[in-house]
């Protein structure tokens, strides 16, 4: 926070914006990756990678209260937040450039989707933990991990300051399924946009939960079977003429389970953990926030603790209801029911929550995800650099893709 943001102008009307949260990311990769120092090894780096999921959980808190206090905004642009999840099959504009690349049927793993967890979940169990698919898919995974936000927060700021759209649209295309991703990506539109902040959190939320709701049917159902058309069709004609791939050189291992966050029984230990964990949290946010906004300590130090109890409840309700539902949906509905105007508690949770900036949480939450992703070092470099050419194009794809959707749905209901 004590660097700031760094504007840098291209010309008049196009600016990069660097905010701390990319700092963040690259100090906290340096940190793990510098010889010299002892202190941050594999040990450290999967425990950060262990309450990442936890700490995911404050930011998905976070934007669904946004959303609760919001929520007739919702429902007026309702449409475009529905049709702009079309926008996901932007993915698949990579699928041509992956074949040319040299890559063979690892590319339906690599373009039918974003490729986090629930993604990847499909692929392996449709195709086989050792097929091409599931190479694909893990190769954007890691790649996606590692420098994905980072690429979407510097591809909204460019895209904010060139594209005719409505910063709406790009709020709700900032809900692409990875919440990481999604606050990134809406840090850098709400520092461009700081009076829209709110309604840009609400629709950004909203449209993640979205994603996170039926995107995994819009893979299984609609972009899987186009990929399988796509390379079918193209196959023949764009790169090697044989299947196989030219980098079956490099294996991911997959997603590593860790003994911190993982979906054991729920327990009195666990529960001291996860309120340890989110303590020390949310005392770094909340002098990140007094540092860098000037906020109250004793005022923001309470908006952490609503949205650290929030985020706890979720968490439980995961292990204690028998049905497959993640603790994102819990959190998401909690946190926007107690912001909803007329509800009780939505007066004393605005007054605290909305002292919060995003961009702090997401500062001290990518400082841990810097430090989690050199586990995964070792297979980025393994999967060079075309896997990093299809990885942005697919962030950018779907990115661009929902916000042009949301943008003409806006302009046709009237709402801009």
């Amino acid at each position: 926070m004590f660097v700031g943001v760094i504007e840098i102008k291209i010309t008049d009307d196009i600016q990069i914006v660097l905010l701390p949260l990319l700092y963040a990311l690259v100090m906290g990769l340096a940190l793990f990756l510098a010889k010299p120092i002892k202190f941050v090894g594999s040990k450290q780096s999967k425990v950060a990678e262990g309450v990442m999921v936890l700490f995911i959980g404050v930011l998905i808190a976070k934007l669904a209260i946004s959303s609760g206090n919001s929520i007739s905004d919702i429902f007026n642009v309702g449409p475009a937040l529905i049709l702009q999840q079309l926008g996901d099959l932007g993915t698949l504009i990579a699928l041509p450039v992956a074949l040319f690349l040299g890559f063979r049927r690892e590319v339906i793993g690599m373009t039918s989707s974003i490729c986090r967890e629930p993604n990847l979940g499909v692929i392996i169990d449709k195709y086989g933990f050792k097929s091409p698919e599931a190479r694909g898919v893990l190769a954007i995974f890691v790649i996606g991990s590692i420098i994905g936000t980072a690429f979407i927060s510097l591809l909204s700021s460019i895209s904010v300051s060139v594209l005719p759209i409505h910063p709406y649209a790009f709020a709700m295309a900032s809900g692409i399924g990875s919440a990481s991703m999604n606050a990134a990506s809406l840090a850098s539109i709400s520092h461009i946009y700081p009076t829209m902040a709110t309604d840009l959190e609400a629709f950004a939320g909203c449209s993640n939960l979205l994603s996170f709701c039926f995107g995994i049917y819009m893979c299984i159902f609609v972009s899987i079977p186009l990929a399988e058309k796509l390379y079918g069709w193209l196959s023949p004609h764009i790169g090697n003429s044989d299947d196989e791939s030219i980098d079956d050189e490099y294996e991911i291992q997959g997603v590593k389970q860790d003994k911190y966050i993982s979906k054991e029984e729920l327990s009195f230990g666990k529960l001291k953990r996860w309120g340890a964990l989110l303590l020390i949290f949310s005392l770094i946010v909340t002098v990140g926030n007094a540092v860098g906004y000037h906020s109250s300590l004793i005022d923001s130090f309470i908006g952490m603790m609503i949205i650290s109890v929030i985020t706890i409840v979720g968490m439980s309700l995961e292990r204690i209801v028998p049905y497959e539902i993640q603790s994102i949906i819990y959190i998401s509905l909690i946190g926007i029911f107690i912001a909803i105007p007329g509800v009780p508690t939505s007066g004393f949770v605005m007054h605290y929550v909305s002292q919060i900036n995003l961009a702090t949480i997401c500062t001290a939450f990518l400082a841990y995800v810097g430090i989690a992703i050199g586990n995964d070092w070792a297979e980025f470099k393994k999967i060079g650099w075309k896997g990093v050419i299809i990885a942005m194009i697919v962030i950018s794809g779907t990115y661009l893709g929902s916000a042009t959707i949301a943008h003409l749905t806006l302009l046709v209901t009237g709402m801009i």
